[in-house]
């Protein structure tokens, strides 16, 4: 296919999938595959219920009870994703923990969403419509000053699990990621 590795975004959810965290780890094995599994996070219209969600803690020590030496491996510089491994296996299993241990202040993402607006944080209600701005031609400095500015407004950490459900932000299908 050309990737490598290819990247498989879980998001675990408590009653749904928590039950296949081993069986997305065994696919690791003879694959050079990066599992990443994302903690459930409050997005409108997703039903957001905290019993859902399985925190990072908990998804290790399922894991670390099948597989005592599965190891903590070096992130690059801004992974959103905290990797580990299985030792002898040829792929790798990443944890997204937004909400359970945020990374918001080494995080370095813009997301454009599809009608043209850019988030700089997932989490935030914030956009600032590019679109509308190109449409009215504006030029290629105040675009970057437009981008930069929102960059720089963007706050050391998302609001926390107690007040992002009460939130109002896009459904993640209409963010895109």
């Amino acid at each position: 296919m050309g990737f490598d590795p290819v990247k498989v975004n879980c998001v675990v959810m408590r009653g749904l999938n928590e039950d296949e965290i081993l069986d997305f780890v065994d696919s690791t094995r003879d694959r050079n595959i990066d599992v990443r599994f994302i903690e459930y996070m409050p997005f409108d219209g997703n039903k957001w219920n905290t019993k859902k969600m399985v925190p990072f803690s908990e998804m290790l020590e399922i894991i670390r009870a099948k597989y005592p030496n599965f190891q903590r491996i070096p992130d690059a510089p801004n992974d959103t994703s905290k990797g580990f491994k299985v030792d002898g296996f040829k792929g790798q299993v990443g944890f997204i923990t937004s909400m359970s241990e945020n990374f918001c202040g080494s995080c370095n993402r813009l997301r454009m969403t599809a009608d043209g607006n850019l988030k700089v944080c997932l989490f935030g209600n914030t956009e600032i419509s590019l679109r509308d701005s190109l449409r009215q031609g504006i030029q290629e400095y105040e675009l970057k000053n437009l981008i930069e500015a929102a960059v720089k407004r963007k706050k050391p950490r998302h609001a926390g699990m107690t007040n992002l459900p009460s939130m109002k932000n896009r459904p993640m299908i209409l963010i895109g990621g």
